[in-house]
C-alpha cells in the first residue's frame, strides 16, 4: 500500500496544483520511483489512497503499463491518517499476505526482496528500524519485540505495559533504556530505534482495528496490541531515508537523486 493521500503542505506552491505525489525529482514523479522499486522486487499489486488532487492520480496511473496492478483506496472525503487509511483499505486485499506499507514522498536505500522475507509468518507486523537520533523513539526487548514509544523531549511514554508506562527511564548515546529510579527498576533491558515509516503487516489484524475510529495513526494501533499481538522490529543499521516533504529536500533530491546513492 502506497500511502499518497498527504496534502504536502511544506512543498506549496508545487502542491498548490498538483498531488505530492506526481511531484517530480530528476523528472520523474514520486510515485513512479516508489512504483518502479518495487515492481523491481517482484511486487505486482498496489493499492494507493487519494485525497488531494484525487483524480489527477487517478488520470496518471491510467497512463502507466501498472495501471492494470492498482486500486485506489479513495479519502476525498477526509484524510484518515496512516492507521485509519489502512482500516479503510482493508477490503482491497483479498488473501493473507503480508501488505508492505510504504510513503509516496520517501525515497530510500532498502532491499524490498530482503524486507519481504524478514516477515516470519508468526510475525503479525514488522517495522523496519535504525539506530538513529530523533526525538521519538519506539521501545524493543531483546527479542525485538515491541514495548512501548518515548518523547525523549516531553518524557512522554505510551506502552500496553503498566510497568513501563511508570518507570523513569533515559535513552543514552548508545541507544538503550537506562533505569533512573532506584525504588522501580525496569524489569528488562530495552532498545531504542527510530521508526522509518516502513512496515510489513499481517492482513489477521484487521478484526483488531475494529474498535478503533476512522481516523487513528498506525503506531497508536501497534502500542495498544503489541502486548498481544507479535509486533516486532527489523533493524537496518545502513538504512538512508530522504524524505520528500519540504522544498529544501526537493533541492537535495534533484541535486543528487541516484539509486546507488540513497
Amino acid at each position: 500500500m502506497i500511502f499518497a493521500a498527504g496534502l504536502g503542505t511544506r512543498l506549496k506552491p508545487l502542491t498548490d496544483t498538483m498531488p505530492k505525489a506526481l511531484v517530480p525529482v530528476a523528472g520523474q514523479p514520486l510515485l513512479d520511483i516508489v512504483v518502479s522499486r518495487l515492481l523491481a522486487a517482484d511486487y505486482g499489486r498496489f493499492v494507493i489512497n487519494v485525497h488531494h488532487f484525487a483524480q489527477q492520480i487517478r488520470d496518471y496511473v491510467a497512463t502507466r503499463d501498472y495501471a492494470s496492478m492498482v486500486q485506489f483506496s479513495d479519502e476525498t472525503a477526509c484524510l484518515l491518517e496512516t492507521g485509519g487509511g489502512l482500516k479503510k483499505a482493508a477490503p482491497l486485499f483479498d488473501d493473507d499476505s503480508p501488505i508492505l506499507i510504504h510513503n509516496v514522498d520517501i525515497l530510500d536505500n532498502v532491499d524490498y526482496s530482503w524486507f519481504s522475507r524478514q516477515h516470519l509468518p508468526e510475525e503479525d507486523a514488522v517495522l523496519l528500524v535504525s539506530r538513529r537520533k530523533t526525538k521519538r523513539y519506539l521501545l524493543f526487548d531483546n527479542a525485538m519485540r515491541l514495548m512501548g514509544w518515548k518523547n525523549i523531549e516531553t518524557g512522554e511514554v505510551k506502552s500496553p505495559f503498566p510497568w513501563l508506562r511508570n518507570a523513569e527511564f533515559t535513552i543514552d548515546d548508545a541507544l538503550q533504556v537506562r533505569e533512573t529510579s532506584q525504588s522501580q527498576p525496569l524489569t528488562t533491558h530495552l532498545n531504542a530505534f527510530a521508526f522509518s515509516g516502513i512496515h510489513s503487516f499481517s492482513p489477521r489484524l484487521f478484526p483488531l482495528m475494529e474498535r478503533f475510529s476512522d481516523r487513528f495513526g498506525i503506531i497508536d494501533f501497534y502500542l495498544s496490541v503489541c502486548h498481544r499481538s507479535r509486533i516486532v522490529g527489523c533493524i537496518k543499521d545502513d538504512l538512508r531515508l530522504l524524505d520528500i516533504g519540504k522544498q529544501e529536500t526537493l533541492a537535495a533530491a534533484e541535486a543528487f537523486y541516484d539509486n546507488s546513492q540513497l
